[in-house]
């Protein structure tokens, strides 16, 4: 009873050292995980769905878990127990040891050949559980498409199709479970009859006594326990050995972009040069840019126009360095991109993406998101500047309403303004909207362009680079550029352009047809 009793007492300390340490294990290699998946490349994040990453995060370390916390104690008791109980059997009699042992050697071979079928059988629900996330994730993020097309029903079988397969994969590891723990069960009895048989025999002769049997058959039960969980240790380690592989495969992978960690290099007034620069996304293979150049002084702006796929946003990855051009160089203040810090690079730079991402977060929190610090007159005034403050003041909790997830409650002319003023709180030297001015009407769209060419009260105007598609947007700049194909085709002001009767002019020809069009209609 005694023993029995520490047993249990030293049984729970087990537990409350291992598990706890499993559970800070997971917590580590979770933040390390989301840790390194932000510090590599965009490159990287093309590649992979998002519900993948999703998966390795949340799936795969939970198994490693299971196999630092559960498995490891397990193991410890397994063993521990197996072999003290086979000396205390062995120091009784050796020969009944060895007929009650006689099927190990069975269900170890067993266990390996079942395991081999878990672990094939693991890996491909996992694979399928990757797919159902990301499809899931997928269909949710872009519900507004789904139902605006009534998809529902098509997307409502194609998500019961991958479910279905997913399902008949967990049955088929379920069956093989159902199979592995009867037969370690049938195995062990054989072991118990061994026992009694032998054992009955040996009583007879006088070398053993009934108590030696019933002791026999006590220790068996004892070695029920090992044996049985060898198995599910045995699964525990593979799938987590796989798990683990996957996710140092993701841990391995370097950014293709790499900052200097301490750089003197810093943007200081905004002049942006980009000489000879060639570029082709690695991981499609196109080449979106090809001996681009061009000079943009401080405080002046350049516009960029061109069809779709001419390279436009290209060169706003490229400033950014999201990605790094295969040939040429940009210069910034006449210092290579380079030579800049992360910080110092990109704290200077306001970005408006072309496709607006916006947080489940208040609007005031959401503008306020790369300067966090921002007081509520600061977040007022670049919600003005971005000429969407009217539209907060209209809403029953104004700065503080609460959004939908990237922003899907509000309209997108004012998901676009709610980022150019995000982009604005950041008061920087180079300004870059790309394409972020397309839902918003003619109106507004010159309201937020004159207060962007105005003359500040302090300090100088920011170097603004405007990428659009429509001529009225670009038409003010100080220097126009038409991309075509990834080249530069024509460059000039507004009315230049029009003089050489190019791309440019045919572009503004079929506008203004179009909107001659649209004011008759």
């Amino acid at each position: 009873m005694i023993m029995a009793l520490v047993r249990g007492i030293f049984l729970f300390f087990t537990r409350q050292t291992i598990i706890a340490m499993s559970r800070r294990i997971e917590y580590d290699q979770k933040n390390a995980l989301y840790e390194h998946y932000q510090e590599l490349s965009l490159a990287f994040h093309r590649r992979h769905q998002t519900g993948d990453l999703m998966a390795h995060i949340s799936e795969d370390v939970g198994k490693v878990r299971m196999y630092t916390g559960p498995g490891i104690m397990y193991t410890i008791n397994a063993v521990t127990l197996f072999f003290m109980t086979l000396a205390t059997m062995l120091s009784v009699n050796v020969e009944l040891t060895l007929y009650a042992l006689l099927p190990l050697p069975v269900l170890t071979l067993s266990i390996y050949l079942v395991e081999s079928m878990v672990i094939r059988k693991s890996e491909a629900i996992q694979e399928k559980l990757s797919n159902l996330t990301s499809f899931t994730q997928e269909s949710f993020s872009g519900i507004r498409v789904l139902k605006s097309f009534i998809r529902e029903p098509s997307f409502r079988q194609s998500f019961a199709e991958e479910g279905e397969d997913y399902r008949s994969k967990s049955l088929s590891l379920a069956k093989v479970n159902a199979f592995f723990f009867p037969m370690i069960l049938l195995l062990i009895g054989l072991g118990t009859l061994f026992t009694v048989w032998v054992g009955s025999a040996r009583v007879m002769d006088g070398t053993l006594t009934v108590g030696n049997i019933a002791e026999f058959v006590i220790y068996l039960n004892l070695l029920t326990w090992p044996v049985v969980s060898l198995g599910w240790i045995t699964t525990l380690i593979q799938r987590a050995a796989a798990s683990q592989a996957r996710i140092m495969r993701h841990l391995n992978e370097q950014p293709e972009i790499a900052f200097p960690e301490h750089s003197d290099a810093k943007i200081t007034a905004g002049k942006i040069e980009f000489k000879d620069v060639s570029f082709t996304y690695p991981e499609t293979g196109i080449k979106a840019l090809d001996k681009v150049s061009f000079t943009i002084e401080p405080g002046t702006s350049l516009a960029i126009l061109g069809r779709t796929g001419s390279g436009k946003s290209s060169l706003a990855n490229l400033l950014l360095r999201l990605y790094d051009p295969d040939a040429g160089e940009i210069l910034i203040d006449q210092a290579t991109l380079k030579s800049f810090s992360k910080e110092n690079l990109r704290k200077p730079i306001g970005y408006v993406p072309q496709d607006v991402i916006l947080f489940s977060d208040s609007i005031e929190a959401n503008i306020a998101f790369g300067l966090p610090d921002a007081g509520i007159k600061e977040v007022t005034q670049a919600a003005a500047k971005a000429a969407v403050l009217e539209n907060i003041n209209d809403f029953p909790e104004g700065m503080h309403t609460v959004i939908g997830e990237r922003g899907i409650t509000l309209s997108g002319g004012q998901k676009q303004r709610i980022s150019i003023a995000r982009a604005w709180l950041k008061n920087p030297l180079i300004f870059i909207l790309d394409d972020s001015l397309s839902a918003v009407d003619t109106a507004t769209e010159e309201e937020i362009l004159s207060n962007l060419r105005a003359k500040p009260e302090t300090g100088n105007s920011p170097t603004l680079i405007l990428i659009s598609h429509r001529i009225s947007s670009v038409k003010h700049a100080d220097k126009i550029i038409v991309l075509e194909k990834g080249r530069v085709a024509e460059s000039g002001t507004h009315e230049e352009l029009l003089k050489q009767k190019g791309i440019y002019a045919g572009i503004n020809r079929i506008q203004q047809l179009e909107e001659a069009f649209q004011d008759a209609g």
